[in-house]
């Protein structure tokens, strides 16, 4: 087995152990390890041997390869469709023969996509996007002038809604093919707002690698190739950019930076209408799901304290896509987690749940928070254990 990330595995078994509801010396007593060595493997200063892995393992209830990787993912239709979505894109510039409807058809399905995208419907999104996107590397292979260009737009857009499952179930290499697919569909498209589009999305493999300064560079570099903000999707697109850098410099601890992008986003999206664009909600109230989702990557407590007063004053609407509202009542439970509340914190993940389940099962940072929440816990709240087991956090 290989040897595992400490720090990673420390946080495990201490949420394992939450979960059981045993102390270190119980579990001492349960597993013949010692409990020096439990604390020193919890602290993330010792990489446990097999046989010791195995014994803490057996003790709590699970296997080392759960300790070690995580508990074991739901099966699920979207996993076994993936391979379908591989074979899709494999041969992307060199389609198989076969039949291409209208454009206009083609476009009634892409709308329907990248609706199932935003309001988190990722299961029906899976099984209909392989042929989809067959189908459009067909019709741009096939057509030439304005033609190739709205076949190729109509593609980026479609490649995004594949990614989001890609991403969300965990298949990052897909993802950043997926990625870069976009990316050379919004070229063959020469449109600079569906460019910026695509490098909105690419953050996710930055965010995915851990490589934040880069990616941060890239959000600058796409906001400078943007040409005179004279339409409303550019407009957009620009304060994309910045929603998702403001992000990234929050992550990365960079206040000033992260405030600096959220003004800006601020003042280009008061300039637009809320709603999608290329597939992105922009508009003043994604500004404010970002506000709190920078407070959240800041982590200051000041910061947090006024994010969390200021949800008492403001809900995202129902206008705005499933994923978005649900993303920040996701955030909205980070904080309370973070400020040391993780009975607030439940309340916030169910309501997100109640709005996009999909969305929020299959989130990272949710199942994050969970097994947090169940070390704050120690276990003993029923509806921090049942969340953070249907969300397979422990």
């Amino acid at each position: 087995m290989p040897a595992p990330n400490a720090p990673t595995l420390g946080l495990r078994l201490e949420t394992a152990r939450a979960a059981a509801r045993l102390s270190r010396r119980q579990l001492s007593e349960l597993s013949g390890v010692s409990p020096s060595m439990i604390q020193k493997i919890g602290d993330g200063e010792r990489h446990p041997s097999d046989q010791v892995l195995g014994a803490l393992a057996n003790a709590l209830g699970t296997t080392p390869e759960e300790l070690v990787g995580g508990p074991v993912r739901a099966d699920s239709r979207v996993h076994q469709v993936i391979p379908n979505l591989q074979r899709a894109i494999a041969a992307y510039d060199l389609p198989d023969d076969g039949p291409i409807r209208p454009l206009t058809q083609v476009a009634a399905d892409v709308k329907a996509s990248v609706e199932d995208r935003v309001q988190s419907q990722y299961v029906r999104l899976s099984e209909q996007a392989p042929a989809l996107l067959a189908e459009l590397f067909r019709a741009v292979d096939s057509t030439r002038g304005s033609e190739r260009e709205q076949a190729a737009r109509l593609l980026a857009l479609a490649a995004r809604s594949a990614d989001a499952v890609a991403y969300k179930y965990g298949y990052r290499d897909l993802s950043a093919r997926l990625v870069e697919l976009m990316r050379w569909a919004a070229e063959t498209a020469a449109d600079p707002a569906l460019d910026a589009a695509a490098a909105y999305v690419r953050m996710e493999t930055f965010f995915a690698a851990q490589q934040l300064g880069p990616g941060l560079r890239s959000l600058q570099a796409a906001v400078d190739r943007l040409p005179s903000l004279q339409t409303e999707r550019l407009v957009a697109a620009a304060a994309a950019l910045h929603m998702r850098a403001a992000v990234a410099a929050g992550r990365m601890g960079q206040a000033d930076d992260a405030r600096a992008h959220l003004r800006e986003a601020e003042r280009l999206a008061s300039r637009v209408r809320e709603r999608l664009y290329d597939g992105t909600a922009v508009g003043p109230n994604s500004v404010e799901i970002h506000r709190l989702s920078v407070a959240v990557e800041l982590g200051e407590p000041k910061d947090l304290q006024e994010a969390v007063e200021a949800a008492a004053r403001w809900v995202p609407p129902c206008e705005l896509p499933a994923e978005r509202r649900s993303h920040y009542y996701v955030d909205l439970g980070r904080a309370h987690v973070q400020l040391g509340r993780p009975r607030h914190a439940v309340e916030s993940l169910l309501v997100a749940r109640q709005i996009a389940p999909q969305h929020v099962r299959e989130h990272g940072q949710v199942r994050m928070a969970l097994a947090t929440m169940v070390r704050l816990t120690r276990g003993r709240d029923e509806r921090v254990m049942s969340l953070a087991r249907w969300a397979k956090a422990v």
